[in-house]
């Protein structure tokens, strides 16, 4: 008996969890976009900080989630201490909506929509109503698993033994607190400890006020994720971390106290929520509706308590993990795994990486160009450095980008990350091509090589065209402006017309064997530079070619959209 209700709640947990998963990647897939825009919208206000962080965890259906993600751009430096605690903050609010959500007890429709769901996702040819689908069959399968906890769980009220535990909870508050912690760090979501609560109390083998210890405690135990996501992270990030566990730990506790502390206060809460949730046309709430709501008044109000004094809580996570942050800037700076949750936000934040590992290659071009005009050795070990560095971000950035779920992406954004890729490639060439023109430097001054006034007119010309141009090439990854792209692809177009007119004039010097015209070793030296800033042109056509494959699949898949609306 026992072994069999273990298989029937582990099978119900695991139909929960994997239906929330496949409803949270299908709303993901239809409001990636838009979950971009909130995320952009962050300002230095707590207040737009807690929507932000409500509204995108109501989305992504995990508070874990969204608080590992901002552990992350706090880590990446986009985001501040300050700003993580209002997202923190409204994280604990958006998580609730998964409970209400699961409160309304659909059991009885949860074939309906699998059904629907299943059919939708597996036989549509429109992507779009395959994420609705994909969300259909997840909400399903969620209140499927829901249902089988609460059946397999349904003994467990005529045992005496199970009902004199559960009552322990409301004398000894501090067990449901520990079990709600365990619970939650175990399965690592506090939607799913939820769920089997709800499945507790509609077994009726668990009331109402026993019920909240277990409800506080799972709020403490899903701020365990985020603190293990800040182990090896920066120490404004460990803070991040520490700021979101001392939330919901004073949160928890002050509750904790007006329940048990002052008399009657567990009655005056319920009868409280009671008649606001008559407002909303609950005339009898459920004891699982009931809980639902205490969970969502709790997160509203202890966000209201402490959102005053956010900077008191920046104070004081600075005094609790203090010394000041001195992580090195090496390799990405803008990535990380943690946000590979929401696969929408990784694609911003690769963009971002490409674009500052773009800056980094085209300072080393016009400044390797720069140093070999003024025979300048000081630029080498710069340029050498640097090229360590592009090489770690390219390393790291590949990898990035090979792990983010693309099951959770429409054709486009796979097709723009497949793009990405080749940019990435085009960029480490131009590092390259830098670095071998330190090596040129270090050949004009081991052999004390001057040039002729043309020919260094010829490379200062080159220069300033190529140093223009990789300004424009960094302006089109970050607009994917197509009048950029063909700009870039005129004067590609213009330096191959150039160099066979250089390289032709130079021959004709070296012809002369005259050494006022043009040394011979010069002039072969000034063909190596020339070859490699003219494939420096070359990569950054490759790159505009790439966003402009990006723009007409973009196009294209617009067409077709438009095509099966009609």
């Amino acid at each position: 008996m026992g072994f069999d209700m273990a298989i029937g709640l582990l099978g119900g947990l695991g139909l929960f969890i994997y239906g929330m998963k496949q409803m949270s990647e299908g709303l993901q897939k239809t409001a990636g976009k838009r979950l971009r825009h909130f995320l952009a919208a962050m300002t230095s206000k707590p207040i737009m900080g807690v929507g932000v962080g409500a509204l995108v965890t109501s989305i992504i259906q995990s508070s874990s989630a969204t608080t590992v993600m901002v552990v992350g751009f706090v880590n990446a430096g986009l985001m501040t201490l300050f700003q993580s605690i209002g997202v923190i903050m409204g994280a604990n609010i958006g998580t609730t909506v998964t409970a209400q959500l699961i409160a309304f007890k659909l059991g009885d429709y949860a074939f309906h929509a699998i059904a629907i769901g299943a059919f939708t996702y597996l036989f549509s040819k429109s992507k779009k109503f395959q994420y609705i689908g994909q969300i259909l069959l997840g909400f399903g399968l969620l209140f499927l698993g829901l249902e089988t906890m609460g059946d397999t769980m349904a003994p467990l009220e005529n045992s005496p033994v199970f009902i004199d535990w559960m009552e322990n909870f409301s004398k000894y508050p501090i067990l449901g607190i520990l079990t709600g912690i365990i619970v939650t760090v175990a399965i690592q979501s506090s939607s799913a400890s939820f769920g089997i609560l709800l499945g507790l109390v509609t077994a009726g083998v668990i009331h109402y006020e026993a019920a909240i210890p277990i409800l506080l405690g799972s709020n403490i135990g899903t701020t365990v994720t985020a603190i293990l996501s800040a182990i090896g992270a920066s120490l404004t990030a460990k803070r991040a971390a520490a700021a979101h566990f001392l939330f919901n730990v004073l949160g928890a506790a002050i509750m904790i106290a007006f329940l048990y502390i002052i008399p009657n206060f567990g009655g005056l809460l319920e009868n409280l929520l009671r008649d606001i949730s008559g407002l909303f046309g609950q005339m009898n709430p459920s004891e699982e509706r009931l809980l639902a709501n205490t969970h969502t008044f709790f997160n509203v109000i202890n966000t209201l308590v402490w959102l005053p004094f956010t900077g008191f809580m920046v104070y004081l996570v600075k005094k609790i993990i203090p010394g000041e942050d001195l992580t090195l800037t090496r390799g990405t700076t803008f990535i990380d795994d943690r946000m590979l949750s929401t696969p929408y936000v990784a694609i911003d934040q690769v963009k971002k990486e490409i674009v500052y590992m773009h800056g980094i290659a085209s300072d080393m071009v016009c400044d390797s160009v720069k140093g070999f005009l003024d025979s300048d050795g000081d630029v080498i070990k710069k340029i050498k450095r640097h090229e360590d560095i592009v090489n770690e971000v390219e390393e790291e950035l590949l990898y990035f980008i090979q792990k983010i779920p693309q099951a959770q992406l429409n054709d486009i954004d796979i097709r723009t990350l497949d793009k990405y890729f080749a940019v990435v490639d085009d960029i480490e060439s131009i590092a390259d091509d830098a670095n071998d023109i330190t090596d040129f430097i270090e050949e004009r001054l081991d052999n004390r090589l001057e040039f002729s006034k043309d020919a260094q007119d010829t490379i200062e010309e080159v220069y300033e065209i190529i140093c223009d141009v990789l300004d424009k090439s960094v302006e089109l990854i970050e607009t994917h402006d197509l009048e950029i792209a063909a700009e870039i692809l005129e004067v590609e177009e213009r330096l191959d017309e150039m160099q066979i007119q250089f390289r032709n004039e130079n021959i004709s010097r070296i012809k002369r064997a005259d050494k006022k015209a043009c040394d011979p070793n010069s002039g072969i030296l000034l063909l190596e530079i020339l070859d490699s800033m003219e494939h420096i042109s070359d990569q950054m056509a490759d790159i505009a070619h790439s966003i402009i494959e990006i723009y007409e699949e973009r196009e294209l898949k617009s067409y077709e959209d438009d095509v099966k609306v009609v």
